[in-house]
């Protein structure tokens, strides 16, 4: 269920955050008028002759100006939420209908005044705060403000090396806007987790060492040196590529909506790779024209441009497997994600017990992202109960060093805290190795 819900809350989020961003482009750094270029006052002259910071803005984020309770909230869409909330979530106390508003956080959470002070995991386990965080962030997208952190930066110096220690070393060696406060921190990896995290696991100098000092497994090593011969080649003034590396995204949602200036960010980072994004799934394809989703036989294609293609194909994998719609695969230019897919959910498990054996026929590597570390868990105890024996582990559970900073809420049930992309793993179908004799 926190699937459907955090799918409705981007879907609706994303094309303002990609106009905010349009926007910003336009007038972050434009001059506001030709008085105000031309007239300095007293008190800038003696803060620029002293090195003094400038004033903040009167709309700069901070907690004070960003906290609201929901139900008092200047945003009609979460006064909505919280209404939501009150009449379909349940309190972990009580397991009534939630009828008060925690102080701390501003969220809706408990039954009563009296559920809410016996929740003792509730306050030891600091979730005040992390919904909270949530609360501010919500409203800090929702405050009509400048977003200049979605001013990307473009085409990156081959000479220049992006540096995926973490998102501070990220964006300083890719020359973004200085992420000042935790609010643009938290706007800009909401949209930048999906290409950031593949390319930090696709990248020659990926972050994530091999084990006992990282996640990666040998066979995890084998297959990213196959992709990484094709996307890296050493002699870089001959043509390597025969056709387009493809990167399947299966169980496509929100993801597939992210704008495509977003997505360019992974064309900039595999500089030497002309790539197509292949969108499965039946959410896969959204027409934003008709506000709703599109159904297709067909596969429906987009060339962003002369190195990237988006290729959506609005059935299941399983059923485009079978028909060989997809064939040949090629773990030399081929890879899959799944972004919180939901593996051992109740509600996904069954339609992902049609589409593994797919998955692991095709011999390359799939990786595997969660909200939280329970639900990457559930996820990962499933697939070793159901094909342990059929598959190679490329990468242990582990932290998404390019998670979403961004906090959200699981409306049915409040007290769950979320972010994207917060845990991964990854696997490949078994190979068998010949034995001579």
């Amino acid at each position: 269920m926190i699937r459907s819900r955090c799918l409705r809350d981007s879907s609706a989020l994303l094309p303002r955050l990609a106009a905010a961003g349009a926007r910003a482009q336009k007038q972050f750094y434009s001059s506001k008028s030709a008085k105000d270029s031309g007239k300095m006052s007293l008190m800038t002259f003696l803060r620029t002759t002293i090195g003094l910071d400038p004033p903040l803005p009167p709309d700069y984020p901070t907690v004070e100006n960003r906290f609201h309770p929901w139900e008092s909230s200047p945003s009609e869409e979460l006064r909505q939420r919280a209404a939501f909330i009150k009449s379909r979530a349940k309190c972990p106390v009580t397991h009534k209908n939630i009828a008060y508003t925690c102080p701390k956080s501003g969220i809706p959470t408990h039954h009563s005044k009296e559920a809410w002070e016996q929740d003792t995991e509730y306050h030891s386990s600091g979730k005040a705060e992390l919904l909270k965080k949530a609360n501010i962030y919500e409203h800090d997208l929702r405050s009509g403000r400048e977003f200049p952190e979605f001013d990307f930066p473009g085409v990156q110096m081959r000479d220049a090396m992006v540096n995926y220690l973490n998102w501070d070393t990220f964006f300083y060696t890719r020359e973004f806007f200085s992420m000042d406060s935790e609010f643009n921190l938290a706007a800009v990896t909401k949209m930048l987790t999906y290409p950031v995290t593949m390319a930090s696991i696709l990248d020659e100098f990926s972050p994530y060492k091999l084990k006992p000092k990282g996640p990666l497994t040998i066979e995890g090593l084998k297959s990213l040196a196959a992709l990484r011969y094709t996307m890296f080649p050493k002699d870089r003034t001959k043509v390597w590529q025969d056709r387009p590396a493809r990167f399947f995204i299966l169980g496509a949602r929100s993801e597939s909506q992210l704008p495509a200036h977003v997505w360019k960010q992974l064309s900039y980072l595999l500089q030497f790779t002309e790539f197509e994004l292949v969108f499965i799934g039946p959410e896969s394809y959204f027409d934003r024209s008709r506000n709703h989703y599109v159904t297709s036989d067909q596969k429906i294609s987009h060339r962003i441009d002369n190195r990237m293609t988006f290729t959506y194909y609005t059935n299941y994998f399983h059923v485009l497997h079978e028909a060989q719609d997809l064939f040949p695969y090629d773990p030399y230019q081929d890879c899959f994600f799944l972004f919180h897919p939901g593996l051992g959910a109740p509600e996904a498990m069954d339609q992902w017990e049609k589409s593994l054996p797919g998955l692991l026929e095709s011999k390359c590597p799939v990786f595997v992202t969660g909200f939280h570390e329970s639900d990457s868990n559930r996820d990962w105890e499933w697939l070793n109960k159901k094909f342990g024996n059929e598959m190679d582990v490329l990468m242990e559970p582990t932290e998404n060093i390019f998670k979403s900073l961004k906090w959200e809420v699981n409306d049915l049930d409040p007290s769950e805290v979320y972010q994207f992309n917060q845990q991964m793993f990854g696997f490949r179908g078994k190979r068998y190795h010949a034995v001579l004799h």
